[in-house]
């Protein structure tokens, strides 16, 4: 017990750590209870950030913050509105093509899978193409039915989108317009003595606001030059394809490990094993490694970086407690935990708090 309470008094003797800790405890436990609830107002709050680099952008060039968010905003508007009757219904229709033509695609697919044993004798043989065609069959008939139940049950889910649609919009108007009051309004319910919460504050915002710009422009790029370049190889469904490659950078490491197999398959059912295939993959792989070895780290480069065990313990964790936000949250609430964790203050031999940097 001695032990432990020595700790305590080093670690929490100051006010301004234990006002810190009950702050950040407040919020785990508002986030662990009320994350779905609460999740539209995430999702503003997190596109409110992505948004806030272009409305300081504007207000250092001398135009008033009201004129600034309004620009921004309408520029935001436009390019939802483009995504939301522009993009999205071509890619809706890919998917409709795309599951209309599995079974034929499947077909050509199997066709390739059989000549193999006769090529390569020594590696592979017809019982284990037999087996592997029926694991195949399976678990495309298991996928038709996941599609037909989620088609079901997604009437509720448009329902909600719609609703989402309206709040989204209005929620990211006024955190971005009221950004100062909101703060101030929040800072009311926090001590006078919180000179540390505020320090640690504004490096998570820093990070924070960072990551999601950075991210997001990460997506877009490797979205556009993934389309370009499937388009230039004549990649069928070539918009779907380069939309989940850019989307799988939103997950480090895991997104690429599942983008790599639909795109690996489209262009197998389309050339099978053809020069257009080891092209395609020469090409993928190419993207990806240009993606992770120099548009990540320029885009990201004053953001915390997280080891991988960190980035995929943390989709299991907060993908486990909220399903598909948790996954698109997972990263910014590591990154958020790893930015408070190198803002704490140390604590020196003599037990006095150490601010820093």
């Amino acid at each position: 017990m001695q032990i432990i309470r020595e700790w305590f008094h080093r670690h929490f003797s100051d006010p301004q750590v234990l006002i810190l800790f009950f702050v950040l405890l407040g919020g785990t436990v508002a986030i662990l209870t009320l994350g779905r609830i609460m999740a539209p107002v995430l999702a503003s709050l997190v596109i409110a950030y992505l948004l806030e680099g272009l409305v300081g952008f504007l207000e250092r060039r001398r135009i008033p913050r009201l004129v600034a968010v309004l620009i921004v905003f309408l520029t935001f508007m436009t390019f939802l509105i483009f995504l939301l009757f522009g993009l999205m219904p071509k890619l809706s229709y890919q998917v409709g093509q795309m599951v209309g033509e599995l079974p034929s695609m499947f077909g050509r697919g199997q066709r390739q899978l059989m000549h193999l044993p006769e090529k390569y004798p020594d590696f592979i043989s017809q019982e284990q193409v037999v087996a592997l065609v029926g694991f195949l069959q399976t678990e495309l008939g298991h996928m038709g039915q996941r599609l037909l139940s989620f088609s079901v049950a997604s009437v509720r889910g448009i329902v909600t989108f719609l609703v989402y649609l309206v709040l989204l919009p209005l929620m990211v108007f006024f955190f971005l317009k009221d950004k100062k009051a909101i703060l101030e309004w929040i800072m009311r319910f926090l001590p006078n003595n919180r000179d540390l919460t505020e320090h640690v504050w504004r490096n998570v915002d820093r990070q924070i606001g960072n990551y999601i710009r950075g991210k997001f422009l990460e997506i877009l790029i490797v979205w556009v030059v993934s389309y370009l370049i499937f388009f230039y190889l004549d990649l069928r469904y070539a918009m779907l394809m380069g939309s989940l490659v850019g989307l799988s950078v939103l997950v480090p490491y895991i997104g690429v490990t599942v983008t790599t197999l639909p795109v690996a398959l489209m262009g197998f059912f389309q050339w099978g094993f053809s020069s257009e295939l080891v092209t395609l993959l020469i090409a993928y792989g190419i993207i990806q490694l240009l993606d992770g070895n120099l548009l990540a780290p320029l885009l990201l480069s004053e953001v915390v970086h997280l080891h991988p065990v960190a980035i995929i313990t943390a989709v299991l964790i907060f993908g486990g407690i909220w399903g598909f936000w948790g996954v698109f949250f997972a990263i910014p609430l590591a990154t958020l935990i790893e930015a408070v964790i190198k803002s704490w203050p140390s604590i020196n031999p003599n037990g006095d708090t150490m601010e820093t940097s």
